[in-house]
């Protein structure tokens, strides 16, 4: 976390992009006619709907930074930190990925009705995880991860919890392809992915291993 303004533009991208992913997936439903919008501005609790948003992204925007927290800031960089002086860079990056993805998606398996559905965390936690070893730092991971999540309920595409919608939406289409865990949303967490992945090319001019993913920074004292 280096909280300077390089990261805050960042976090400020991914945000963008986790938002334009949702936008894309709502336009494409209402095209294909899955979808039809019967209300706008409600909330299923007492709160009105302007507090009860700020409410609902408090919460969600502290779930997703603690998962980016633990799962790639933590628990890929300790993978990696660990296993490259055994198996060479490369080699442990991905097995870091990969181990952190497996456990992030397991752990999201209370939300899963069908087993096929475990493939849409898979797919977060590696584009998620690409992202940051790519980068060195959770800013990219951080602003797509909570935009994403909030977005998601205010545009009422069938999160699991309860959540004030900006858009209300009766998710007619069948059910592979809608609802939170829908095909539509697979492919649009990858087109997310991949516009992450442009933006780091043009920023850093090439796509590489940022080399803090494998090193050990301790603080010493001056």
């Amino acid at each position: 976390l280096s909280l300077d303004r390089g990261w805050g533009t960042g976090v400020a991208v991914g945000s963008v992009a986790g938002v334009a992913v949702n936008a894309g997936v709502l336009v494409v439903s209402l095209y294909a006619g899955w979808v039809s919008v019967t209300g706008f501005a409600e909330t299923p609790g007492v709160l009105p709907f302007v507090p009860a948003v700020v409410v609902t992204f408090a919460y969600i925007a502290v779930a997703a930074v603690w998962e980016e927290f633990v799962f790639r800031g933590t628990m890929l960089k300790n993978l990696a930190e660990g296993s490259v002086g055994y198996m060479g860079r490369k080699p442990a990056v991905l097995l870091a990925v990969l181990l952190s993805t497996l456990v992030f998606t397991a752990l999201h398996g209370g939300k899963v009705t069908h087993i096929s559905q475990y493939g849409y965390y898979m797919i977060a936690g590696l584009v998620l995880g690409s992202v940051y070893v790519l980068t060195g730092d959770l800013a990219l991971p951080i602003g797509f991860h909570v935009f994403y999540n909030f977005s998601q309920g205010l545009f009422g595409l069938g999160v699991s919890q309860l959540t004030p919608e900006l858009i209300v939406l009766d998710l007619v289409g069948p059910d592979k392809w809608v609802g939170e865990e829908g095909l539509i949303h697979v492919i649009f967490a990858l087109l997310g992915g991949l516009l992450l992945l442009a933006y780091i090319r043009w920023r850093d001019g090439q796509l590489q291993i940022n080399e803090h993913v494998t090193q050990w920074n301790p603080i010493t004292e001056q």
